[in-house]
Formats: structure tokens, C-alpha cells, sequence
């Protein structure tokens, strides 16, 4: 039987930079994908990330951000907004002393990245094409767990087996934790457009009834766009030709980039979200999307994910002995909690608040709008969140060194 320090079932955004953190500290790793060598991960598209500072400085480190091919857009200044209501938050990156808030990046570019450090690690073994199909006992400090591929099944077992494995996660199920729902009833469009004037480091980020609509600064010269749509119109949206959803898009965000011009494939994805009731077991967590799925307003969730990771790592490395010590995942839940309250406060806050129609509540937001302008100490606090330093931050976020 293959035996692990560390078997991580996903190899997605999170799981593949947890592999990748792991390593540099000499942890024996197995990683289990679904997709075959040569292939990416569906969730690697042409969806735009926006990586917090944070994020940013993590994966520098790591060695990552080296390796993408495409230029990365710098957020310098991020305009919210919302249709109907007066007021508006600006914040510029420069009036604290940064460069940028983040850097937007495309999702295939940092597939691919990843792809090319996991082939540079030394104790890393892929288990690819596989699918985890069960858990085991628990004998002598290790969790046995049972995989299939193209041979069959096959039994692993390891000291610690994470959940990376997505929304739906299998690993979760099979641990029968519980799940708490919130389906929005939106759904969120995603494309590359092009404008009368090239990105500039602005991020505009404007709300509407039915979800957010956002244009962010691509390296490409291009624009991330992202636009909320109530579910029931999604298939007609979807249908749209391409004169037809420009005109939708620039009615959404306005003519803050000028004309838009052109845009490439839409892609679609509905806005549920998912919050795990617990995130470990024994020898067992939880992290990314099969913890907490959120709403993406604010784009936080790989944020926060990669935040699991790179906090898991770390207490790894200082407790060497065993990874899947109950202690170790005791000391994991209770740093991660506050991060991923707030987080999960802020994300499904702002979507409902912003999203409820109620008359009564123009006023009460645009309010809010005029304070979080008007007040340093609010604007700190949702600087502060928009580049990732919230609560107890993982050492590799500190800087990129």
C-alpha cells in the first residue's frame, strides 16, 4: 500500500498550490487529479483572477508567478458603485503606500504555470487519471483511502487526506459533513473585452439587482469582464450575439472605459453557496471550494483558499511529526475560523444588500457608499480585506521572498 504524508485529492487552484507549498518543506506528497496528464483542470478557462497583494507575495514565493506566460494586470484603483443609488468608494493603491491592490491574471495562464512547477517537485507523486472512491480504516496514525484509475482500484493511505476536490466534494460527502445552501438565483457571465481605452490599472466594479458587474485590468490589454444576471434570463443572455451582449454589458457598467468594442466566448456560472458545516474530521480537512463556496462579489474565494493552504502548510512545517495530528487540525480550524467568517460575512453581505431591490434601501446604501468614501478607517478595513491581510495571515503572504 503507497503510503503519504500528505494525500491531496484535487488538483485544482488549491490543491496544486498546496502540493507545491508542501514540497519546499520536504513533505511526501501524493496528489490525486481527475484529468490526464497533458490536460488542465476545467476550472483553468479563460475565467479572470484577481489575485489579492497577498496571493500575489504567496505565489511568488512558491515560484509560480514566474512561470506565467501572459502579462498579469495590475488593480491600482478599484471604483464601486451601485445602479440607482448615490455614492460611490475609490480607493487608489498608491494612498497606502502599494503599488497595487493585486494583479489580475488569467485562469488558464496560471493552470499552466502550476502544471510546470508540480513537474519540478521532488516529492510529489501524481495519481492521474483518478478519482477517490472511499475512505478506510484508520490503523496505526494513518487513514486509508481507496482511488481508481485506468488499473482499477487501488488503496492509499496517509497521515493527513485533504479535500481539495471542489464544491461537490466527494471527500466530504463520504465524511458525511453537512452543507449549508444559499442559491442566489444569478448567474455570473465571465469574458475578455476589448474598449475604446486600454486597461490603466482601474477595476470598476459596479452593482445592479440581479449581481455585480466588474471590468478588470487584463495584462493582455484587454478587459476581465463579469456580469450577474437572475437565473432566468441566463439562457437568453447566453444567446445573445456578440453586438447584443456588448450592448447589455456597456448599459451595465456605463461608459467608464469608453466604448466596448469586442468581446470574446462567454462563459457561465451560477452563484451558489456552499458552506461546509465542519472542515476537518480525523486525518482529515477541508480546504478551498469544499469548505466555503462563496459569491465571487469582491473575488474572494481562491483568495481565501489559497489562505487554507498556505496556513495548513505552515503548522505542517512545525509539526513535522504528524500532519494529520489532532492537535494540528485543531490549531488549523481555530486560525482559520476568523478569516473565513469575515470573509464569508463580507461575500454574502455585500451580494444580498446589494442585490435586494427594497426602495428603502437606496438610501441606507448610499449611505454606506458616502461613509466607506469619506471614512480612513472603514476604507483600511476594506483595503485591507481586498489585499488579503486579514486575520492571522500565513508567513509566505507577508512578502514575496
Amino acid at each position: 500500500m503507497q503510503t503519504h504524508d500528505v494525500l491531496i485529492v484535487g488538483g485544482g487552484l488549491v490543491g496544486a498550490s498546496l502540493a507545491i507549498a508542501l514540497d519546499r518543506i520536504g513533505v511526501d506528497v501524493g496528489l490525486v487529479e481527475a484529468t490526464p496528464s497533458g490536460a488542465l483542470p476545467k476550472v483553468f478557462d479563460q475565467r479572470n483572477l484577481s489575485f489579492a497583494a497577498a496571493t500575489v507575495n504567496a505565489l511568488t514565493a512558491l515560484g509560480v508567478m514566474a512561470k506565467l506566460r501572459g502579462a498579469t494586470g495590475p488593480i491600482r484603483r478599484i471604483h464601486v458603485s451601485r445602479d440607482g443609488d448615490f455614492g460611490r468608494v475609490q480607493m487608489d493603491a498608491a494612498d497606502y503606500g502599494r503599488e497595487a491592490f493585486g494583479q489580475v491574471v488569467v485562469a488558464r495562464d496560471f493552470g499552466e504555470a502550476l502544471e510546470q512547477r508540480l513537474g519540478e517537485l521532488a516529492h510529489l507523486r501524481r495519481y492521474r487519471p483518478a478519482r477517490f472512491i472511499g475512505l478506510g480504516a484508520i490503523e496505526e496514525g494513518y487513514r486509508q483511502i481507496r482511488i481508481a484509475d485506468a488499473d482499477g482500484e487501488r488503496p492509499l493511505r496517509a497521515r493527513l487526506l485533504v479535500a481539495a476536490d471542489g464544491t461537490r466534494s466527494a471527500v466530504r460527502e463520504s465524511l458525511h459533513i453537512d452543507t449549508d445552501e444559499h442559491d442566489y438565483l444569478q448567474t455570473l457571465f465571465v469574458a475578455r473585452v476589448r474598449a475604446a481605452r486600454q486597461p490603466d490599472g482601474n477595476a470598476w466594479e459596479r452593482f445592479g439587482e440581479h449581481g455585480p458587474t466588474a471590468l478588470l485590468p487584463r495584462g493582455d490589454r484587454h478587459y476581465g469582464a463579469i456580469h450577474g444576471v437572475a437565473r432566468a434570463d441566463a439562457d437568453a443572455v447566453a444567446a445573445l450575439d456578440e453586438s447584443a451582449w456588448l450592448q447589455r454589458l456597456q448599459r451595465a457598467i456605463g461608459w467608464r472605459a469608453g466604448r466596448l468594442l469586442g468581446s470574446g466566448e462567454r462563459s457561465a456560472y451560477p452563484l451558489v453557496q456552499v458552506l461546509a458545516r465542519a472542515l476537518s474530521a480525523e486525518r482529515v480537512v477541508l480546504l478551498g471550494n469544499a469548505a466555503q463556496t462563496i459569491h465571487p462579489v469582491g473575488a474572494q474565494g481562491f483568495n481565501l483558499g489559497l489562505r487554507d493552504a498556505l496556513t495548513l502548510a505552515e503548522l505542517i512545517e512545525h509539526g513535522r511529526d504528524d500532519a494529520g495530528a489532532a492537535a494540528l487540525l485543531g490549531a488549523y480550524v481555530a486560525r482559520r475560523q476568523p478569516d473565513r467568517e469575515q470573509t464569508i460575512e463580507f461575500s454574502s453581505g455585500l451580494a444580498r444588500l446589494t442585490g435586494n431591490p427594497a426602495p428603502l434601501l437606496r438610501p441606507l446604501r448610499s449611505l454606506g457608499l458616502l461613509a466607506a468614501a469619506q471614512t480612513g478607517s472603514l476604507q483600511s478595513l476594506l483595503v485591507g480585506g481586498a489585499m488579503g491581510f486579514r486575520g492571522d495571515v500565513p508567513q509566505l503572504c507577508r512578502s514575496a521572498s
